[in-house]
């Protein structure tokens, strides 16, 4: 498995942006071929962090290229900053 993950700063409205999230981006992400799990996280102080699974590094890779799609199209007005992104194998999970 590959993971993907995004660290969004100065987020003006966790809630509204989790809701876009949650109604347009979600069903992006289980269309990618080896989706495994997708996760948004509000944690705090303006910060939202989103975790993407799939089978393989190529999903994880247009994981990444569709949230910034995303996010310039429907969320800019509400998260200004561009994200910090990480990515790697993952070695360990429950």
């Amino acid at each position: 498995m590959y993971a993907a993950i995004r660290r969004y700063e100065g987020v003006t409205d966790p809630h509204e942006a989790g809701r876009l999230v949650n109604e347009g981006f979600v069903p992006l992400m289980r269309q990618i071929p080896g989706f495994v799990a997708y996760y948004w996280v509000d944690a705090g102080n303006g910060v939202m962090i989103s975790t993407s699974v799939f089978e393989d590094e190529t999903g994880a890779k247009e994981s990444v290229s569709s949230a910034e799609d995303f996010v310039q199209d429907k969320l800019a007005a509400l998260m200004p900053n561009p994200p910090q992104v990480m990515a790697g194998d993952v070695v360990a999970f429950a």
